[in-house]
């Protein structure tokens, strides 16, 4: 299934839209290639470092601190709620579960994954969901799920995929979107009522880059940011077209994007070839951050 596209003259926000939102390159602790971006129940925007370090931003931008380090190199990460910080780190090939109240770092996930990349926390399910990358030459399974009280878990999803890597949660919970960076498409994994992977479909491929991260919006349009070129795709709900959102030809201010997140209209970009968070001012909305705090 081939998808329609905006090409990069027709971008829907000009770049003078994003800014800078913190630049590490001079700071202490340095902010070195983030992989990972999120903003967490404290208002902080959070983000990985190429030395295996948690890092957290002030919403002022006033400063940054070190929250924890596992010592490889940070990919995803996911919050539960108040709780907990999840984050996978490739040198160990593990998750680590930050304690949000103690700052204690534990390793989560047992031995088996073999480059887990993206965490999402599927609280209706009491569950971590972990893409697996598995190798950058050959495609491979999949999709890891952990008990979150206990980290005991396993395969989730089987089949092979083309290095799994960025993923969201439905907002019905119904469907979990993964990227697949290598094949430029988002797949569809269907879950059925007892929790389980039901199959897969194409949401959207042949897109005009490689997908990294996503995120929703609002409105059910998901936001996907491309590692190359330097640029962020909208989705519609329905898959059907694919619209460069924003994009940065020179890769400064957007230079190799991959985890993205949204807080209330501002969307953050972690930005793997540089030294900075960027913020960029949307024309759209996120549905209510912390809206699973209560359920869980």
């Amino acid at each position: 299934m081939k998808h329609s596209f905006a090409t990069a003259q027709s971008t829907v926000l000009p770049i003078e839209r994003a800014e800078v939102f913190f630049d590490g390159v001079f700071s202490e602790p340095r902010l070195q290639h983030p992989e990972a971006v999120a903003v967490g129940p404290d208002g902080w925007v959070w983000c990985g470092n190429e030395n295996g370090e948690v890092l957290r931003i002030a919403a002022d931008r006033s400063r940054i601190e070190l929250v924890a380090q596992a010592g490889g190199f940070t990919l995803g990460l996911a919050f539960e709620g108040d709780r907990a910080l999840f984050f996978c780190d490739n040198k160990d090939k593990a998750v680590y579960r930050l304690d949000l109240a103690s700052r204690r770092v534990a390793r989560f996930s047992p031995p088996g994954i073999r480059i887990p990349n993206y965490p999402v926390v599927d609280t209706r399910r009491r569950r971590l969901l972990v893409s697996d990358s598995y190798d950058f030459a050959y495609p491979g399974p999949g999709v890891w799920a952990y008990d979150l009280a206990t980290g005991e878990g396993g395969l989730w999803y089987r089949e092979p995929m083309t290095f799994a890597n960025g993923m969201a949660l439905a907002p019905s919970g119904d469907a979990l979107f993964v990227c697949e960076t290598f094949a430029r498409q988002i797949a569809r994994i269907a879950v059925d009522g007892s929790g389980a992977a039901a199959g897969a479909s194409v949401f959207a491929d042949d897109l005009p880059g490689l997908p990294d991260g996503i995120a929703f919006d609002a409105g059910g349009n998901l936001f996907v940011g491309c590692y190359e070129p330097s640029r962020i795709l909208r989705i519609a709900p329905d898959g059907r077209m694919a619209e460069v959102y924003i994009e940065d030809a020179t890769a400064h201010l957007l230079a190799h994007p991959t985890n993205i997140a949204f807080d209330g209209t501002a969307l953050f970009t972690a930005n793997l070839g540089r030294w900075h968070v960027t913020r960029i001012a949307s024309d759209t909305n996120a549905p209510p951050l912390w809206r699973t705090v209560a359920e869980t």
